[in-house]
């Protein structure tokens, strides 16, 4: 696999080939159901399979992130399961309707890197899950380009604010996204800012961009969350990476994540990095994670 966002193919290009796709095989039956194509944000899309029945036809099955593969052999990492046969007729269909179409050819004829199929992952039920503020009592917002972070806080309960300039890559409008925070934080007990621009300089292994980026969020929304919280009263602020992706590997990596936690009851640590190392040898470690919000809710 060369490249798995095809040089981070804009969502304009992408709607097109998305778009093609629900056209020659939107509706096509597969596996006991039909499917459908929808158009996400520059490389990632969705295939939604709908089913007469409760039972899915990759059960069982399992597939690899494509971030995880770069530089390897395509056939040492297809789907393995149930599924397989279904998951990979689909890809190979795709072969066709993207090398034909003329955004395709546009993208070539310019220099740039073209799609040449889609890559199956991450399938699942839509889960059901009680509301953020059920469980916490909180008021909860969320800023992101990513559709699955998005997703994740609609799931929650939690208010989509819309950011102009937000791309979910390195040329991400960074200070729309701190001004955004700063605007909704009268109106919600919590605000969540996402930025996926390290985790793509990581799978692209980029040293110097991971550092433009994190250099960005410090001076765009970190800094100016920073200042503008004491006006609201009490308040707490968190900073932390949902994942390890290591430079090295360009890929994501398992192992606890550093964070950072000052405001109002928060006492100094003495930790004098913030790493992973810091993040596995410290004091403060939570196990399952999602003991940390209820922590840092306090």
């Amino acid at each position: 696999m060369e490249n798995f966002t095809s040089g981070h193919i804009p969502s304009e290009d992408g709607k097109q080939l998305i778009h093609a796709l629900q056209k020659e095989l939107g509706g096509r039956e597969i596996g006991g159901g039909t499917i459908e194509f929808h158009a996400g944000v520059s490389y990632r899309n969705i295939l939604v399979w709908r089913g007469k029945s409760d039972a899915s036809p990759l059960a069982g099955t399992k597939t690899q992130p494509p971030h995880d593969v770069q530089g390897q052999p395509v056939a040492d990492h297809l789907p393995v399961g149930p599924g397989r046969e279904m998951l990979c007729e689909l890809m190979e269909l795709s072969k066709p309707i993207l090398a034909n179409h003329p955004a395709t050819a546009a993208r070539a004829a310019a220099g740039k890197l073209p799609a040449t199929q889609i890559w199956l992952w991450g399938q699942g039920k839509a889960p059901q899950v009680q509301s953020f503020e059920e469980v916490y009592g909180k008021r909860g917002a969320i800023i992101s380009a990513v559709d699955l972070v998005r997703g994740v806080g609609a799931l929650l309960g939690w208010h989509r604010i819309e950011v102009p300039g937000i791309t979910g890559y390195l040329d991400t409008n960074y200070a729309n996204k701190g001004k955004y925070a700063i605007e909704a934080l009268g109106a919600f007990d919590l605000v969540c800012v996402h930025v996926e621009a390290p985790d793509e300089a990581s799978h692209e292994g980029k040293a110097d961009e991971k550092v433009k980026a994190l250099e960005q969020i410090d001076m765009h929304i970190v800094g100016p969350l920073l200042e503008a919280l004491p006006r609201y009263g009490e308040y707490r602020i968190l900073i932390e990476p949902d994942h390890r992706t290591t430079l090295l590997t360009k890929a994501h990596a398992h192992g606890a994540v550093p964070f950072a936690v000052c405001g109002d009851g928060i006492p100094q640590s003495g930790q004098r990095s913030y790493d992973e190392v810091t993040a596995e040898n410290g004091p403060m470690r939570f196990d399952p994670g999602c003991d940390l919000m209820r922590w840092f809710l306090g």
